[in-house]
């Protein structure tokens, strides 16, 4: 089933300060492919969502339809603060913006799109702060972890950029610079003029689950050099693709009955595992993915005996590298 395009990413998150210029670029956000046709579309709709209030009308902020970029319409001055923290006395306010995703240009006002990502912006109640008293940290990433999840079997595609569109339009006087470090032969190339990374290649979940690598900045400014790293995380999405199978491919057990047995007794156990899913919450949903049935006309065969059917998760380890999944037992 093609669910069509998706985000890599549950939600963004930056800060916007008074006064900034309109035009500042404040984030990028980006989309990953279904199939290989498809084109992103991304489209802002609905208010500002400014919490304990009502939602306010979204007069700044935009986002660019092709490219993902979203940035300042209108300059945030003073009253536009007070007005969006609604008589909250902190010096920052959160508000939140829904981003859509279409394969189609959005005709205006449609906003029934189901695929969408949360942009939290922290409103702060100052002038951005001089490039030179940041730390490394701020001038690199965002307060977000570097985490991405990417479905299995998809087309390859950019899915993150590492520079942050803020500090490269205000801080022009600093050289900032990135690494992605990585094990040999992982599915993501990092490209060093354009700082965004892009996974080569169709994953496999029933391969590996998960990969780690590390984001490395660095930044110059004169003489002095300052270097962070953080985690750059990428969790592969399942889909179900893979059969269950059965250990010593046995799939029949044979069970010798005794008289007085007592009722409970465990007569023979047949062994299923599913290396393409893990039990989900509630059980009953797991249990219903698989059923045990006894195949018989004998009213008293039904009545006597039953199928109990327990569960658990287990790991494999293809290539080294463990991979969750199911062990059913009969």
């Amino acid at each position: 089933v093609a669910l069509g395009l998706y985000f890599p990413r549950k939600e963004y998150l930056e800060n916007v300060y008074i006064d900034e210029p309109a035009g500042m670029p404040l984030l990028r956000i980006h989309a990953l492919r279904d199939s290989r046709e498809e084109v992103a579309h991304f489209h802002l709709c609905h208010n500002l969502i400014v919490p304990r209030a009502r939602p306010q009308e979204n007069n700044w902020f935009q986002i660019r339809e092709e490219t993902g970029l979203l940035y300042l319409s209108k300059s945030l001055n003073r009253e536009d603060f007070n007005m969006l923290s609604v008589g909250n006395w902190m010096p920052l306010s959160k508000v939140m913006l829904y981003v859509f995703l279409s394969s189609n240009p959005f005709q205006e006002k449609e906003c029934d799109s189901a695929t969408r990502t949360t942009v939290f912006l922290s409103l702060i109640n100052a002038t951005a702060p001089a490039c030179s008293s940041l730390a490394a940290r701020q001038l690199c990433f965002t307060e977000m972890d570097l985490s991405f999840h990417i479905k299995e079997n998809k087309p390859p595609g950019t899915f993150h950029q590492l520079r942050l569109p803020s500090v490269h339009h205000l801080c022009q006087n600093l050289s900032i610079s990135y690494k992605l470090l990585a094990a040999e032969g992982v599915p993501f190339r990092y490209n060093e003029n354009t700082t965004s990374v892009r996974v080569t290649q169709r994953l496999d979940r029933e391969e590996r689950e998960r990969y780690e690598l590390i984001a490395k900045c660095t930044v110059r400014e004169g003489f002095r050099e300052m270097q962070v790293e953080v985690p750059f995380l990428v969790n592969v999405l399942d889909e179900d693709d893979s059969p269950p199978f059965l250990p010593n491919g046995t799939d029949t057990a044979d069970a010798v009955v005794e008289f007085n047995r007592k009722e409970g007794t465990v007569l023979s156990t047949l062994t299923v595992y599913d290396a393409d899913t893990t039990p989900i919450y509630p059980l009953e949903s797991s249990r219903k993915k698989y059923t045990g049935t006894i195949i018989t006309e004998d009213p008293w065969i039904s009545e006597t005996f039953r199928v109990e059917h327990i569960f658990d998760e287990i790991h494999f380890s293809p290539n080294g590298s463990q991979v969750r999944g199911t062990r059913h037992e009969y």
